[in-house]
């Protein structure tokens, strides 16, 4: 367990460091372990170095992996696109879903959450980048998304999630990021999730208000796409 131990350890501390350099405490900013093409033992050790929230991108090897963990309280998080044909077992098999980006999608997991569990938590996904090749909604469409989502009876809007334009300046990042809190900030919904910042951009997100960060490649190493 020592290799992903350590990385815990060192995303942990650069989370801990950046939320210090921001004047935020540590315990404000959560860490998602994106587990993606990554096998069940990865999770479970991780889960046994403390662990507990994963985020999943595609939705049958998620579900695969959840029969395969289901004697460890994890808390599964969907955070690729949404197709209409998967929206029913993302509503009955996750607690966070990060990538909703139009009402269908919505009204579908509202519909279809089933009764006896608890508001599905929801983060409305904004292109902020304005890149063709990204999933999110328009910036200018976020209002009408997020008062629409917000009165369906099944679901919690929780805050917003992006996935900027890769970039190595810090400055540019932070611009990024920051537009996401500002749209926050303007929608008045008293929202209190920002998901933003991955493994090479956490501590930019971070100075910007993140309160997850999706962190997979620094915690479990790059990503091996031949395995399921």
């Amino acid at each position: 367990m020592s290799t992903l131990a350590d990385n815990l350890s060192a995303i942990s501390t650069r989370i801990a460091s950046a939320a210090q350099a921001a004047g935020r405490d540590p315990a404000s900013v959560q860490l998602l372990a994106v587990s993606k093409t990554k096998p069940a033992g990865a999770i479970r050790e991780i889960h046994a170095a403390g662990v507990r929230d994963v985020g999943e991108n595609y939705l049958q090897e998620a579900l695969t992996k959840q029969q395969q963990l289901s004697d460890l309280p994890l808390i599964w998080h969907f955070i690729g696109p949404i197709q209409s044909n998967k929206t029913k077992a993302i509503a009955e098999h996750f607690d966070w879903v990060h990538s909703v980006d139009r009402l269908k999608i919505a009204q579908r997991l509202s519909e279809q959450r089933p009764a006896g569990l608890a508001p599905l938590n929801i983060c409305l996904q904004v292109n902020v980048s304005g890149e063709d090749s990204k999933s999110g909604c328009a910036p200018a469409d976020l209002p009408a998304l997020a008062k629409a989502v917000a009165e369906l009876p099944n679901l919690r809007l929780r805050g917003l999630m992006a996935i900027p334009e890769p970039s190595d300046d810090r400055m540019a990042q932070e611009a990024a990021f920051a537009t996401l809190r500002q749209l926050q900030e303007g929608l008045g919904l008293g929202l209190d999730t920002l998901s933003m910042g991955m493994s090479h951009d956490l501590e930019a997100a971070i100075a910007q208000g993140a309160t997850w960060v999706r962190i997979g490649t620094a915690l479990f190493g790059a990503r091996d796409y031949g395995h399921a």
